[in-house]
């Protein structure tokens, strides 16, 4: 009886020592699990404005691909960015997106990136067009970047969107595409522009967009180009170019707003607005929720809460740009803008429908650049 009760204690020990070695393996597994666990961090949203100096703001296109879909292109063309940036900051980003993918992965895509590399994020907007100009494509994106060094000593010129339209039964856009390169070739020069740095062009329809860019393309020569169409069924027939120069010279202020003669009139904006500012406000884009007055008159609430956590206001705007979903929301953005603009002296601006935005509910949105207050 003694011995197969030490048989049996031998027994359960020899079981107990080749187990051990799994028991203490599986522990640590546990532990490396829950310090793995403990250590993964969600990337912070990008933020809601960003300040720069115009005299180092520089700007960049990724190019378009069509390798992969939404998720693959964003990250692609926010990787080519940080690429050529070297050891610039971005920021910011305005994203156009076609197809039906999440909008909301691109600021999350951008967030992840720069994170990742410890890097400051950039303010960032999403707008879904009607489409992009190569098949495939779900994704084009445009980057405002501050440099090192003043590249632009004099300041920066924001031209509004130039409008062109086909004559009457003229077809396709080449000739619109024409017209409105050309207005913004007379608006670039009256604003004492020494280049152009950016062109970006709204297209109600992509059939003529190889013409399109070769139009405007011929009046500004090796200037980045984006080309966008707005909707997929848009309700008329135009093209739109809006654009960025450098000055020779600068503003006598900080904010200097042209109308110039040749250029359509208007007293809801400016057509050209010369800045030299060090701290300029450049924000994301603000969604519009619902359809009512009330709720766009909240979104400019917000936004102009926004500037002011920047220690500025849309009373302060060099250029206000809105992304409506319809006309009637366009209509609604200008009855209700000059609560907060100042009247007296507008902002330059681009106002055109678009396909949709980020959120389900979202019928505008809206997104500034204003001068900060010194602090």
């Amino acid at each position: 009886m003694v011995t197969w009760r030490r048989e049996q204690v031998l027994a359960v020990a020899v079981v107990a020592a080749l187990l051990a070695p799994e028991a203490a393996d599986a522990q640590r597994r546990k532990k490396t699990e829950e310090e793995l666990t403990q250590v993964l961090e969600i990337p912070p949203d990008p933020p809601v404005f960003v300040i720069a100096d115009a005299a180092r703001l520089s700007f960049l296109n990724p190019p378009m691909t069509a390798r992969g879909l939404l998720s693959q292109q964003t990250r692609d063309a926010v990787k080519w960015l940080l690429g050529q940036s070297r050891g610039r900051k971005l920021i910011k980003i305005r994203a156009f997106v076609a197809g039906t993918g999440d909008q909301r992965r691109v600021p999350a895509i951008v967030s992840e990136e720069l994170s990742e590399r410890k890097l400051a994020l950039p303010a960032v907007t999403v707008v879904q067009a009607g489409g992009l100009p190569m098949e495939g494509a779900q994704v084009v994106l445009e980057a405002a970047l501050e440099e090192k060094k003043p590249v632009n000593p004099a300041g920066l010129a924001f031209i509004s969107g130039q409008v062109g339209r086909p004559a009457e039964g003229e077809a396709g856009l080449e000739k619109a595409a024409a017209r409105s390169a050309d207005s913004l070739k007379l608006a670039a020069e009256a604003a004492g522009s020494a280049a152009l740095l950016r062109v970006s062009c709204f297209l109600t329809s992509l059939e003529d967009a190889d013409a399109a860019r070769a139009a405007v393309s011929a009046r500004f020569p090796a200037v980045p180009l984006l080309l966008v169409q707005t909707q997929r069924l848009p309700r008329e027939r135009l093209v739109e170019c809006e654009g960025v120069a450098r000055l020779k010279q600068p503003p006598a202020s900080e904010v200097e707003f042209l109308n110039p003669e040749g250029l359509a009139a208007s007293k809801a904006y400016s057509q050209i607005a010369r800045v030299n500012s060090t701290r300029l406000v450049i924000t994301a884009a603000q969604l519009a929720f619902r359809y009512s007055e009330d709720d766009a008159r909240l979104a400019f609430s917000r936004l102009e809460k926004t500037l002011e956590g920047a220690k500025s206001s849309l009373k302060r705007a060099v250029i206000v740009n809105s992304y409506p979903l319809s006309g009637q929301m366009a209509e609604m953005i200008r009855k209700v803008r000059f609560d907060w603009l100042d009247p007296a002296r507008p902002p330059a601006s681009t106002l055109l429908p678009f396909e949709g935005l980020p959120s389900i509910d979202s019928s505008f949105a809206i997104e500034a650049v204003a001068i900060g207050s010194a602090q």
